[in-house]
Formats: C-alpha cells, structure tokens, sequence
C-alpha cells in the first residue's frame, strides 16, 4: 500500500472515529462534578414477573449520578422480611455515592403473604410514600432542572431522576389507587425523568403517559426450586 494510501485510510477511520460518542477513545473514570442533562424527561415503566426491574432502575440511577445529576429512589413495598437483612448492599453503595440518595417507605413483611403483618400497617406505609412522592414531584417541579443540582443537597430542593421503586406493585396491590398514580405522573415537571417499577400486571392505566414501557419477564428463576433470596443478588 502506498503512502498515499496509508493516509488515505488513517484519515477514513479518524473521521469514523471522531463521530461516534466516544471519539475513539478508551472510557476512563473521572471526577464526579455537578451537572444537569439535557434530554432527561421521559416518564420510564419497569414491570413484569421476571428479576430485574429494581436491578435496572438503580442502574440507570448509578449512571446518571456518575454523570454528576441528582438521583434519588423511594422504595415501595420493601420494608424487611425473614429472608433479607436490614442493611441492602445498594444501600451501602448509594450512601457512597455522590449524588444519589434514596428512602424507604415499606412495611416489614409483604403484603397478602400469610407473614404476620398487618394490612393496615401496608396500605399506611404505601399511602404515606405516596404522598411523599407527590412532595419531590413538586418539588423538582420548583427546582431548575437545566441546571446543576448540589450533589449532597436533599431531594426535597429537587432531583433530575425520581425513580419510584415498586410503585407498580403497590397499585397492583390495591394500596394506592391507579388515578392518584396516573395524576402524579401528569403533574410532573417537564425535564425530570421519572421512572417507576414493579407488579406483574401489565399497567394499562399508564401506557399512554410512558415513553418507555419494559416488560421484564421470567423464563425461570431459582426461587421456582425454593431457593430464598441471595445475599449481593437479591438485596
């Protein structure tokens, strides 16, 4: 091959290189600064019988907080049971992580599961984190979300990603209503990403307010065979 060629070639896959989103290079870990996004906003549903919806979520809120957006969860549902230690790993790895914050509003025990709790403790814990929704819906909708939020500031001065964790499963539940879930949804601030998970049933009541819909599905599971949750997969 002649020079010209050479060059010819080196000058090809440069151009190539130089319009794919990482120019080339090799991703490297770099300090975590406060910034904003700039195409945050859509509203995300995470449901289905398989593993993974949870999983998913705190992914995606890892990789936002990475990029230096405020994150935070508020977990449904997930108040303890016989089968789970007080203390989840994600917990820990939140609590370390600039940016990302999250609050637990679940009854110990699992509702409709024979366990010893209570039905009224249930439908308390779930309507009190809904109303705690409500409050970091309007208050990120008083926040300037095309800006930089402080990374150690709390929810309530607002987030760019509210992920509700189990919400889904709540409303399948009947502890909070699907209309109140739907009119939360509808009074969301324009660029906050709002992402909800959980339940088996296909939310119909939201389809047409989503932008993103994932049916997680199972094809088979361990806990089929009676394998309880595991610690470092499970929580």
């Amino acid at each position: 091959m002649s020079n010209d060629e050479t060059d010819t070639t080196e000058t090809t896959r440069d151009g190539q290189l130089q319009r794919t989103p990482g120019k080339g290079r090799t991703p490297t870990a770099r300090p975590i600064e406060p910034d904003a996004p700039g195409e945050f906003g859509l509203v995300q549903l995470w449901w289905g019988d398989g593993k993974g919806k949870t999983t998913a979520a705190l992914g995606m809120g890892f990789r936002a907080a990475g990029h230096g957006y405020r994150v935070h969860m508020l977990q449904f549902m997930k108040g303890g049971a016989s089968s789970v230690e007080d203390v989840r790993g994600e917990y820990n790895a939140i609590d370390h992580f600039p940016g990302f914050s999250y609050e637990n509003t679940g009854n110990y025990g699992w509702h409709g599961f024979l366990d010893g709790s209570e039905d009224d403790e249930h439908v308390a814990k779930a309507k009190a984190g809904f109303a705690r929704a409500e409050e970091l819906v309007r208050a990120a909708g008083e926040a300037t979300l095309d800006e930089s939020l402080p990374l150690d500031g709390p929810p309530d001065a607002g987030v760019h990603m509210l992920i509700l964790d189990e919400i889904l499963y709540a409303v399948n539940r009947e502890l909070i209503d699907s209309e109140s879930v739907v009119a939360l949804v509808e009074s969301k601030p324009e660029s906050l990403e709002l992402v909800l998970t959980g339940g088996h049933r296909r939310p119909e009541y939201l389809l047409d307010h989503a932008d993103l819909v994932t049916n997680v599905r199972k094809e088979k599971h361990p806990i089929d065979d009676g394998q309880r949750a595991r610690k470092g997969t499970e929580y």
